[in-house]
Parts: C-alpha cells; sequence; structure tokens
C-alpha cells in the first residue's frame, strides 16, 4: 500500500495490500478501497470507487473565496504541487 500526500481516512475504512492512493485525497468512512485513487479525488464506497475530481474552483473554496490575485495563485499552486 503506498498513501500519497494530504490524504484523509474516513473512520473504519479498509485499504487492501497493493493499493496506490494519490496525493490530496478524500476516502469516504467505511469504504473498502481495494484499486487504485487517483491525485485530486473523493472516493467512498464498498468498494470504494472515485466520486469526484477535486476542481480548481474546489481549490479556491479551501481559501474561503478570497481575492487571490494571478501571481499569488500561481505561488500557492506551486507550493501545493499542482
Amino acid at each position: 500500500m503506498t498513501v500519497g500526500d494530504n490524504v484523509w481516512f474516513g473512520g473504519n475504512t479498509v485499504v487492501c495490500p497493493g493499493v496506490h492512493i494519490g496525493d490530496n485525497v478524500v476516502i469516504g468512512a467505511g469504504s473498502v478501497v481495494t484499486r487504485d485513487i487517483p491525485d485530486w479525488c473523493i472516493a467512498a464506497g464498498n468498494p470504494c470507487r472515485v466520486i469526484r475530481k477535486i476542481t480548481e474552483k474546489d481549490r479556491r473554496k479551501l481559501f474561503r473565496d478570497e481575492e487571490i490575485d494571478g501571481e499569488a495563485w500561481q505561488d500557492i499552486l506551486e507550493r501545493m504541487d499542482f
């Protein structure tokens, strides 16, 4: 099992051997992860599957929709390794 950076597991999640979970992923509670999960996804279920990708709009919401100029936003993206 390989787990990327900034991954959140809900309670009672089971991850099977050999599974790769990418960076910046949310796994819902009670999920059984049997397959690889790509970066920037929300996944849940039994078996666990990708529900949706985490979008640019979601990432901006992380910063509470503050007005961020283009240069500052690029700095943020570089630090978060997009």
